[in-house]
């Protein structure tokens, strides 16, 4: 009965949890699936690598889908022996999305209990967690791998606590599973704020260590820490390998040409610019969008309804009701200085205002640790807004350099406020009457004096947004002026909606100092007030008509009258989509594609775009094999050309021209004969000869293809350079002669040269990546280390209560 007694809370609490987030998801109960846009992309990219699964029940490690061909290691590539993706898929049981919000509540569940708050305070606070706008929007839009990295945050963090509390034991489990998930989720970027915010941890917990004298409990808690950490990483040695050397390849390493497509200098090695990583900054005062989401228009497409200036000024404008209806369902209000921004970052006024309450009452030293988490984030979110710390970070702290979109960070923040929230909670009704009296008032005074200045410091602002030079040329003045009534009308109202949020939690928290409410029913009340203030913003962002039949998620893209004239064509070749530019997957969905969709996309495919395609060089989509050529007229009409000049799977050359740089090779393909002449930089590449007798009967045609296996067969009277209209990877194409392993080389920037003896031969490429052979065996080993650990550790912990 006592273990009964002791759980059910729990149970309550976790069941609590799938309810919540399948209703919040209701459509899935229809079987419809969330679309999502990120997602969508994906699909495209990942159709031959899925299709090639499902019909070999092999993994090609390798698609020709996308840019030309890349390693599928970031496109949800499964390796072998990926025990804690199993582990995974068993914890996110629910249909998508609702098994992401469904690990945001259990995992945050966990800190507070680890944080000694009792389950109901917990309850609240992990679904205030989980609500937060930015993590639901992320949601929306399909940035699950963020999402998913995420929702371990708050365990990682657990296990650290529990270790540095000296319950090595139970800490280190808990730190080496929640880890070893955390890094499953290969969302390197949240991964890599989170281990900031475990610094800052580490950093409090080590000082209270040396302030007692206590180095040996320092250096156990190190220590099992270390041992978490380093199984928690071999558990997924193969994706971590795997991702690692590709990030050279890709357009996150360092680029080797030291001048930009326009001619001037390329000052930075970094193939991602300071323009780059800092676009997505948060605006100083954009802060404020935490506690009243609306306060910089919120997004930039924002319904403002009949009641607003801009439905008004269309209807003076003659425009029929039910246009102006719709028009006004979608309006440009955010003026932030985001260039798109698909709702406000808000974590809701509530956990603000008990937040703030922990700072005055809370007697627990952590929540200085937590109060820093979200300072730290809250200025570098700010990024190119506050260069000072910025800048220092880019030059300065290791990898900090490889991501964007450096507002993300706020996530760390969004952690941070619903913990000191719920702590400020608990401390409440610690205090007597005198306390709790004067806690709650200087509360409530703050934070009702933080909105009464904004709103007097309302005539401070221009309301003027990026695009409203452009709204201004083509709709004309008085249509800005419409708008920017608008982003008034929401920075008041807003302020007034978290004003009076503010008001109403404070009256219950009154009521219940006065005993006029029991302490439990105010509890609900407030959690309750928490959650209704962040569900009904989410709700205006990601709601039901976000979701579709399931077929329209599986099958997104629909064939049209290009694609299938193009597939007639059932021969080896590449398609260009103009419209797509190099930033649309959805001609990969159908066709093998110089074009895709991806962070991490080839960084040399990406130089070739804007250096030489975008500058009109058709010798590039020739050498290519870009048979075909996707575009549209005046009117928008898609039309397909073909390329009768492109070259072909394979060819052969009569001279090779020898470079020395990367930069001398990429200005040689303006006028490159690629039919007749293939560059080689002789700094990375040696060769024999540089002439050829090139013989017209000479045939190279490819006879097998699949993503990961070529095979051609070669007939040439003469020894020959062979140029392959495929992208060169060394760290995984091998190459093969008649079954004998010789090596390749990489001509034309990014494409395969070989030396091919005269006669008539065999030649295969094969995708044999060693990093997944070695990978593979390491994790293995560490899942195995892992499994004994976990068995030890609870062996161990029930020995401990006998």
């Amino acid at each position: 009965m006592k273990i009964i007694n002791r759980f059910y809370p729990h149970a309550i609490a976790i069941l609590g949890f799938v309810i919540i987030s399948v209703l919040y998801f209701y459509p899935v109960l229809q079987g419809k699936q969330i679309f999502q846009s990120d997602i969508v992309q994906y699909t495209g990219m990942a159709k031959e690598q899925n299709d090639f699964r499902a019909a070999d029940n092999v993994e090609p490690f390798w698609t020709n889908s996308a840019f030309g061909g890349m390693p599928t290691y970031q496109l949800g590539a499964k390796y072998p022996h990926d025990y804690i993706g199993a582990i995974d898929d068993v914890l996110r049981f629910l249909p998508r999305p609702a098994d992401y919000l469904f690990l945001y509540f259990l995992g945050f569940y966990g800190l507070m209990l680890v944080l000694k708050v009792d389950p109901l305070k917990a309850f609240f606070g992990a679904l205030a967690f989980g609500l937060s706008t930015y993590l639901i929007i992320i949601l929306g839009v399909g940035h699950n791998a963020k999402a998913h990295a995420i929702a371990y945050m708050p365990m990682v963090i657990a296990g650290f606590i529990l270790v540095f509390q000296k319950k090595y034991i139970l800490g280190g489990l808990v730190t080496l599973l929640a880890s070893a998930l955390e890094i499953n989720a290969n969302h390197f970027q949240m991964t890599y704020y989170l281990l900031i915010f475990l610094l800052i941890l580490s950093a409090y917990y080590s000082y209270q260590f040396l302030k007692d004298k206590n180095y040996k409990g320092l250096l156990y808690s190190i220590g099992i820490l270390g041992v978490a950490g380093v199984f928690a990483i071999g558990t997924n040695a193969t994706n971590l390998l795997a991702t690692a050397e590709y990030a050279d390849f890709s357009t996150r390493g360092k680029s080797e040409l030291t001048y930009n497509p326009d001619g001037s200098t390329n000052s930075s090695s970094s193939a991602l610019t300071y323009d780059y990583i800092t676009e997505y900054s948060y605006g100083i005062a954009e802060s404020f969008n935490l506690i009243a989401p609306r306060l910089f228009g919120g997004s930039n497409n924002e319904a403002v309804g009949k009641d607003s200036n801009m439905y008004e000024f269309m209807i003076s404008q003659g425009v029929p009701e039910d246009q102006a209806t719709d028009f006004v369902s979608g309006m440009p209000t955010y003026w932030g200085d985001q260039p798109i921004v698909a709702a406000p970052a808000y974590i809701g006024v509530v956990v603000f205002f008990l937040a703030i309450m922990a700072l005055f009452i809370d007697k627990r030293k952590i929540k200085y640790v937590f109060l820093s988490g979200a300072a730290v984030a809250l200025v570098l979110s700010w990024g190119k807004n506050f260069p000072l710390v910025t800048d220092f970070f880019i030059d300065f702290v290791p990898m900090y350099n490889k991501f964007r979109a450096v507002s993300s960070i706020q996530v760390i923040l969004e952690l941070c406020f619903p913990v000191l929230a719920i702590m400020g909670l608990q401390s409440f009704f610690t205090l007597d009457k005198k306390l709790q009296w004067k806690a709650l008032y200087e509360t409530t005074i703050l934070g009702l004096g933080i909105f009464l200045i904004l709103f007097f410091s309302k005539s401070m602002f221009s309301f003027s947004g990026g695009s409203d030079a452009y709204f201004q040329e083509n709709y004309g003045p008085e249509f800005v002026n419409a708008l920017k009534q608008d982003r008034m009308s929401l920075y008041s109202a807003d302020l007034l909606r978290s004003s009076f949020f503010i008001i109403v939690v404070s009256g219950v928290l009154w009521l219940s100092m006065k005993e006029k409410v029991a302490q439990n029913t105010a509890i609900i009340i407030v959690g309750l007030l928490m959650v209704s203030d962040l569900f009904f913003v989410d709700k205006n962002y990601v709601s039901a008509k976000d979701f579709v039949r399931g077929s329209q998620v599986e099958a997104p893209f629909q064939e049209t009258p290009s694609d299938a004239e193009i597939l007639k064509d059932t021969s080896h070749y590449r398609v260009f989509e103009v419209s797509g530019n190099l930033s649309s997957a959805r001609a990969s969905y159908f066709h093998k594609s110089i074009g895709g969709y991806s962070a991490v996309k080839p960084r040399r495919m990406q130089q070739l775009f804007d250096y030489q395609i975008a500058n009109n060089n058709m010798e590039v989509l020739n050498m290519l094999d870009v048979k075909y050529v996707i575009q549209t007229d005046k009117t928008g009409k898609e039309f397909p050309t073909s390329n009768p000049k492109a070259n072909g799977n394979a060819w052969f050359v009569s001279q090779v021209k020898l470079v020395n740089s990367a930069d001398e090779e990429m200005k040689a393909l303006k006028g490159l004969d690629s039919k007749n002449v293939a560059l080689v930089n002789s700094n990375d590449f040696k060769i024999k000869n540089t002439a050829f007798a090139k013989d017209n009967s000479a045939r190279i045609i490819l006879e097998t293809y699949k993503p990961n296996y070529l095979k051609y067969v070669s007939n040439n009277a003469n020894e020959g350079l062979a140029v392959f209209s495929e992208m060169y990877y060394g760290k995984g194409w091998n190459a093969y002669i008649d079954g004998k392993s010789v090596d390749h080389i990489r001509v034309d920037y990014v494409l395969r040269g070989l030396n091919i003896p005269a006669g008539k031969h065999t030649i295969e490429f094969k995708f044999e990546p060693q990093v997944i052979k070695t990978g593979s065996m390491i994790t293995l080993i560490s899942s195995i280390g892992m499994l004994l650990l976990l068995a030890g550790g609870i062996y161990f912990e029930r020995k401990k209560k006998i």
